[in-house]
């Protein structure tokens, strides 16, 4: 935080104007970071203005909190850390956009979202794959981001290996996490599962998770170097 003020006058008389008196976060550069406050404040609204939508009469309540918790959950770990761990711009925008699709699902169940029903001529509705594509898409940056800051790994080569398992992994753990809800609840799961009598359902979801993290490590890479490095510097 810092005050600043500037001063013109002139020998003869005082004439003094204050052109700015205001206390502003500022960088290293002494630069004001507007720009990181505005994209926080409306980031904030966005993500509560669809939570809100998505908790209004939901197709399946049980279903609404399966689906949403973790977007809560994440939201308020991100408030949390932003001013000791802020992430990059990109890794906030695409998870808000995680986000929203996890509500979107949420509110109508992942079988019922509109416009994907016969998709392709698809006989399901195929809105889960998009879930499970962002489920590999976002993971695979936010991997990427705290290995890189925190200097968990030196070489590219193995970071790409590393990022991509620990993707494939989660995936593999969210379909475990599945299963034994539906074991723990019975059929108020099925909705929450969204296999809609498609038998190759888990491997798909996997399969589109590990497309996802693939996708992000090969066209966003050089982007996300650039925060990363602009974030470092302050």
């Amino acid at each position: 935080m810092e005050i600043r003020c500037a001063v013109s006058g002139s020998y003869t008389s005082i004439n003094a104007t204050i052109i700015i008196v205001e206390i502003l976060p500022l960088n290293n550069n002494g630069h004001i970071l507007l720009e990181n406050a505005t994209m926080k404040y409306i980031w904030t609204v966005i993500f509560l203005a669809v939570l809100v939508w998505s908790g209004i009469n939901p197709k399946d309540q049980f279903t609404w909190f399966l689906e949403v918790s973790p977007a809560i959950f994440g939201g308020i770990l991100m408030a949390f850390t932003y001013n000791s761990f802020r992430l990059t711009p990109i890794l906030y925008g695409f998870i808000l956009l995680h986000c929203i699709v996890l509500m979107i699902g949420g509110h109508y169940t992942y079988a019922e979202v509109p416009f994907f029903d016969g998709l392709f001529g698809s006989e399901r509705n195929n809105y889960d794959k998009v879930g499970h594509f962002f489920q590999g898409f976002v993971p695979a940056l936010l991997t990427r981001e705290l290995l890189i800051r925190k200097n968990v790994v030196n070489g590219n080569a193995w970071r790409i290996f590393i990022v991509i398992s620990i993707c494939l992994g989660f995936s593999a753990f969210y379909e475990l996490l599945e299963w034994w809800v539906a074991l723990a609840s019975g059929e108020d799961a099925e909705a929450f599962l969204g296999t809609q009598g498609y038998v190759w359902d888990t491997q798909s979801d996997m399969w589109l998770c590990l497309l996802g993290a693939i996708i992000a490590l090969v066209t966003l890479s050089w982007v996300h170097d650039k925060q990363i490095e602009k974030v470092a510097n302050g």
